[in-house]
């Protein structure tokens, strides 16, 4: 499968200006990647409060955010609801579950944006018009992400790449700006 965009030499700036929808995986991007379980059989996990701040600032910019996961958590869920995201859990096939995003939000997939690190992303990532990675992401995915954040998936990668696309988008300043008075 190749990249959503034809237009091979278009630059990942180029890229994020078009942006309208960002599709986050979750476990290895918004997350170490690490499972966590605790003795009364629930799930654990770590995120960062960058990566929050920064999808906030998406959505304040107009950007509607999403996180897809093929796994289900509670713990997701939660962390979904604290940050008024849409959550799809349990999306084996990432393929289908872009294709469903995209008409829910009415956008061209040159409009949408992926953040993912391993195999299961592929489908998601090859067809949207910036595909986005992590530098501790399986090495696949790297090659075929037209962006690399250098913060690792869990530490601030998501922060990384919302500021990358409201600065490609004139944005940036102005939300920095918000708290700055």
């Amino acid at each position: 499968m190749s990249l959503a965009v034809d237009e091979t030499e278009m630059s990942p700036r180029e890229r994020a200006k078009r942006v309208r929808v960002l599709v986050c995986d979750v476990d290895g991007v918004l997350t170490n990647g690490q499972l966590i379980y605790l003795p009364d059989g629930k799930e654990a996990k770590s995120f960062n409060t960058l990566d929050g701040l920064g999808i906030q600032a998406l959505q304040r910019g107009g950007i509607a955010v999403h996180l897809l996961t093929a796994r289900s958590s509670e713990v997701v869920a939660r962390r979904a609801l604290e940050l008024n995201v849409t959550l799809h859990q349990g999306a084996r096939d990432k393929g289908a579950a872009i294709e469903h995003i995209r008409g829910r939000a009415d956008v061209t997939f040159d409009e949408m944006a992926m953040m993912g690190d391993d195999w299961l992303d592929l489908p998601a990532l090859l067809r949207v018009g910036f595909a986005c990675s992590v530098p501790n992401g399986a090495p696949a995915v790297r090659t075929r992400a037209h962006w690399v954040s250098t913060a690792r998936g869990g530490e601030g990668a998501v922060r990384e790449l919302a500021e990358f696309i409201l600065d490609a988008k004139g944005l940036l300043d102005a939300a920095i700006g918000e708290y700055c008075r």
